[in-house]
């Protein structure tokens, strides 16, 4: 009797697993067919994710540069996207917060009229800048640093008036670069030795330095090969294309000037400085240029004066100006150098250089009464901030050999050691392991990209731009003598890690990036955009910051878009009516992760007759 329960009880349980098997088959039978029918709006959104998502092998985009200098004008091939139109052709070196008629609006006093003027949004451009005709792909590296296209940056206005200097000569169809300078008519590698006679150039101490009043920047394009990046800046004046001549030859740059508002740069930044006949009033409005300087010299750096008025017993003639007049601005440099604790180590000639003391301790004596100490207990915090009349702190230190703020390795060591900002815990959230952590995962990150485009990490892309840099990952995994990586910090970002990177032996800026740049069009081969739209989400159009991006790259440039995938979907469609090549592919890790890559090249045209303003 029990053994006929016990098989009644069987039958019972497989007859209810065979109705669950049926039931189970039939639900996702009606399930599968409602899909299809387009009414299940969840399962349709997650096709369309589907649909848009490629693999991460991309046959069809090339990378490789292929166009003529013959005028070509290729129109988009995406209807549904909203198709941007070339601007007229005057704009072709149109820069934004630069603009010339803007600038002229602003008192001239302290280089106001010449700092950032940027449009409203009334005013801006909603076109693409198009290319000069005729332009071509810039030579590669390290051939570029001697020579330009003439059709690239067609302005001869240097190679007349700089002509006894070697700035550069203008030569069949193209300019040549022989690397002189005012202050080096000889060359700036016999320069740049004079310097390190006094400065250790060569063993890694000096990793990063700053110009100000770069002119074509043949200073930083010499000190590349001795591994020091130089972060040149001048402004866009009567001398046209400095920066443009500087981008265009393969050397970092930005359109800038000391004027009344502080440099974009994190305090503590710079290992060296220099002013070669930079035309900078260093003692007037009671040194506040130089304490500017002062700002963003790292404890121990260096600052060079070249030029007036060093050798004024030489030149006061040719200057036309009195020795007594020379005599007494020497003398107030040399008065506020000791008031911003820095020591004098060499002047021969028309070459004088300075080092800033490593922390306020070794001072020869305390010049706090003479000279005050800025209030803001932020140093870095600086966009858009009026300078002041005031000496930067050190930071406290222990005892008098102690390097204020940190001691940094040499490079390359210091590219990838902890950095004295987080190893002092200066930046909230961020460990030390949390920083290897970050390197680890922008090795995986930029493997990812080499493995859909083999081109990157080669001189193919010159001039890189991170526009969100974080602790500056993926520069520091690009590092090498073949490339340069501008590494953006956004102002609106959660954490400033702007000093960081600085500290690493890398280069960045401050920006916003509701404006314009600070640089010509066309001046970068590739940029990359890790989180910039979420960050920017309700905060400008995305419209203008795509825009911006197309007016900075150069034509068959490449940009990588790296964000959620509601975003990248909005910009994919956007971008495929600015005349670039767009694919979506998964993140590296699958497609289950919500965080997709954009890979977009930008088509090569350039302006035309038939070329108009859209709006402005």
């Amino acid at each position: 009797m029990a053994a006929k329960m016990k098989s009644a009880e069987r039958k019972t349980g497989n007859l209810m697993s065979i109705m669950i098997v049926i039931g189970l088959c039939s639900f996702f039978y009606i399930l599968g067919a409602w899909k299809k029918s387009g009414f299940g709006k969840g399962d349709q959104i997650a096709y369309n994710i589907i649909k848009e998502t490629k693999c991460t092998i991309l046959p069809n985009l090339n990378f490789e540069t292929h166009h003529t200098t013959k005028e070509v004008i290729v129109t988009s091939s995406d209807p549904k996207s909203e198709v941007f139109e070339p601007c007229d052709v005057q704009y072709t070196d149109y820069s934004p917060c630069q603009d010339q008629n803007r600038a002229m609006t602003f008192p001239r006093e302290n280089m106001n009229y010449r700092e950032r003027h940027c449009p409203k949004e009334s005013e801006k451009l909603h076109c693409l800048i198009p290319a000069p005709e005729g332009y071509v792909t810039p030579f590669p590296w390290p051939k570029s640093r001697d020579y330009v296209h003439y059709a690239n940056v067609p302005y001869k206005s240097l190679t007349v008036e700089k002509a006894v200097q070697n700035w550069v000569q203008f030569k069949g169809d193209v300019f040549k670069f022989p690397g002189g300078g005012t202050m080096f008519p000889q060359g700036a590698d016999a320069y740049i030795d004079e310097l390190a006679s006094v400065i250790p150039i060569a063993d890694g101490t000096v990793r990063i330095a700053l110009d100000t009043g770069c002119g074509v920047a043949s200073w930083g394009a010499y000190l590349l090969k001795r591994n020091v990046v130089t972060m040149s800046f001048a402004p866009r004046d009567n001398h046209e294309a400095q920066v443009q001549f500087a981008l265009e030859r393969g050397v970092p740059a930005i359109i800038g000037v000391l004027g009344t508002i502080h440099l974009p740069y994190p305090s503590r930044s710079f290992d060296m400085a220099q002013c070669s006949r930079c035309l900078i009033p260093w003692t007037s409005n009671d040194g506040m240029y130089m304490m500017e300087v002062d700002r963003v010299l790292r404890p121990g750096g260096y600052w060079i004066l070249s030029g007036p008025p060093i050798n004024w017993r030489t030149y006061y003639k040719t200057w036309k100006r009195s020795k007594e007049d020379l005599q007494k601005e020497q003398e107030k440099i040399e008065e506020l150098a000791k008031l911003l604790c820095w020591e004098k180590k060499y002047e021969k000639g028309d070459l004088a250089i300075w080092r800033k003391k490593i922390n306020d301790r070794s001072c020869s004596n305390r010049n706090d009464i003479k000279l005050s100490k800025c209030e803001s207990t932020d140093a870095d915090s600086v966009w858009y901030k009026k300078m002041k009349v005031c000496r930067t702190p050190f930071p406290e230190v222990k005892n008098p050999n102690e390097v204020a703020g940190g001691q940094l390795k040499k490079f390359p060591n210091r590219l990838f050691a902890v950095p004295p900002r987080i190893a002092n815990g200066y930046i909230p959230e961020i460990t030390a392991q949390s920083y290897q952590d970050d390197n680890k995962l922008w090795r995986k990150h930029v493997n990812a990209y080499k493995r859909i485009n083999k081109l990157i990490g080669s001189v193919r892309y010159r001039n890189i731009m991170d526009m969100n840099a974080g602790l500056g990952g993926f520069a520091a995994v690009l590092e090498s003598s073949d490339s340069w990586v501008m590494n953006v910090v956004p102002t609106i970002s959660k954490r400033d890690t702007l000093g960081v990177v600085y500290e690493r032996g890398l280069i960045g800026i401050y920006h916003d990036w509701c404006e314009a740049f600070s640089t010509y069009p066309r001046t970068y081969d590739l940029i990359h955009a890790n989180g910039v739209f979420s960050l920017y989400k309700n905060k400008c159009k995305m419209e203008n910051i795509l825009l911006e991006m197309d007016r900075i790259l150069r034509p068959e440039g490449m940009v990588i878009f790296r964000d959620d995938v509601d975003v990248l979907i909005k910009v994919k469609k956007m971008a495929s009516g600015m005349r670039w090549n767009v694919k979506m592919t998964d993140h590296e890790d699958g497609p289950l992760v919500s965080e997709k890559i954009i890979v977009a090249v930008k088509q090569y045209w350039v302006g035309g007759r038939s070329n108009t303003t859209s709006d402005i």
